[in-house]
This record gives C-alpha cells, structure tokens and sequence, in this order.
C-alpha cells in the first residue's frame, strides 16, 4: 500500500510531481521510477498500478504539460484580440514564459525524446498547442495578399521554431550560451523581422 495512503488519483499525480522534479534536477532518463516511488513517498510496487515503465511516467507529465501549454497560449490568444497581430505576438510570449515556469514540463515535452504519438491523449494535448498557434498565424495571414500567403502550419511552425531555439540557447541557462539581450528581447526582435518580411508590420515599426 502507498505509504501516505494516496487515493487512486493522488497517486498518480503525487507520481508525476515527483518525477517532474527528478526531470529538472536529474534530466529526463537519469532517474529511475524506484527513485520516483521514493520522492513520491510510496513503494515501488505502487508504481507499477500506473505505469509501466519511466517512458509511461514521463510520457504523461508531457500530456499534462502539452495541455496547460495549450491553455496558456489559448489564453494569450485570446487577450490579443481583436487584433491579429497582437493575438499572434501574444502567443510567442507566452511560449517563452511557459518554458521558465513550468522547467520540469517543458523538458518531458520536447526534451525526453518521448514521442507525441507515444498514447492517443498525448498526441491529442500536442495537436491541440500547435492548432492555437495555427489558428493564430491564420488569423494574421489573411492580411496578406493570396498569392503570397505562407501556409498557416508553416507559418506557426517558423515561429514556434524561433521561440524554441531562443527557449533552448537562451532561456535555459545552457552552458557558453549567454546573449547579451534578454531572451524576451530576442524572441521579441525575431517575430518583428520575420513579420516584417512578410509585410505584416511597417519596416520602421
């Protein structure tokens, strides 16, 4: 029996905080899932009632990452509008802030190497983050004339690339990679240029 007399449901998110922080401390495959049962505070065997293996256990805190991630950019969305632009710029902000906020998530996400399609709710969380950014770069494309409008999935993919890679090198305190400009500075500049090939925002602005 769990030693702190879990309920069915406390278990298993006791199991998932528990390995959230081994993930941030230890990294991603540098724990076991005795280490977990252990920082959870319940034996190993209680583990197993859940989860298969350490893949299974990170695997659901990226499902329940990907969707407070969903969330938080629906949010920033939505206290963009009406305007397009700003709903669009709102949700790149909101990428870098989830990334220092919730450490522990972001790296079961994107740093596991836990596929998306690992389960159906997994790959349905991701869908449902890269369908608000999508629908957020639609919104904006429409400004720009038919024949020269980027695919709304491309046009999100490019700038949630850019905010990864400004998350990755910048925001995350790796090693010989310090910038001289705030990351937000950074993140913030590089949607301004790319929007402004675009001709979505004036050159001077």
């Amino acid at each position: 029996m769990p030693k702190r007399g879990y309920h069915h449901g406390n278990l298993k998110r006791a199991l998932v905080e528990a390995a959230l922080k081994l993930i941030e401390t230890k990294g991603p495959t540098g724990f076991t899932l005795s280490e977990a049962a252990k920082q959870a505070g319940v034996t190993p065997a209680a583990v197993y009632r859940h989860f298969e293996g350490r893949e299974d256990l990170i695997a659901e805190a990226a499902r329940q990452g990907f969707e407070m991630f969903a969330d938080l950019i629906q949010y920033a969305y939505d206290k963009g509008q009406p305007s397009a632009l700003a709903a669009f710029e709102a949700t790149g902000r909101a990428y870098l802030a989830f990334a220092r906020k919730h450490p522990g998530h972001y790296i079961a996400m994107f740093e596991s190497g836990i596929s998306v399609n690992r389960t159906p709710e997994l790959a349905a969380a991701a869908a449902r983050a890269r369908g608000v950014l999508e629908r957020a770069a639609a919104d904006l494309s429409e400004q720009i004339p038919a024949d020269r409008r980027p695919p709304a999935s491309l046009f999100s993919a490019h700038i949630w690339a850019m905010s990864h890679g400004v998350v990755e090198l910048f925001a995350r305190g790796a090693p010989g990679t310090q910038s001289p400009f705030p990351p937000e500075d950074l993140l913030e500049s590089g949607i301004g240029i790319y929007l402004r090939g675009l001709g979505l925002i004036p050159p001077d602005t």
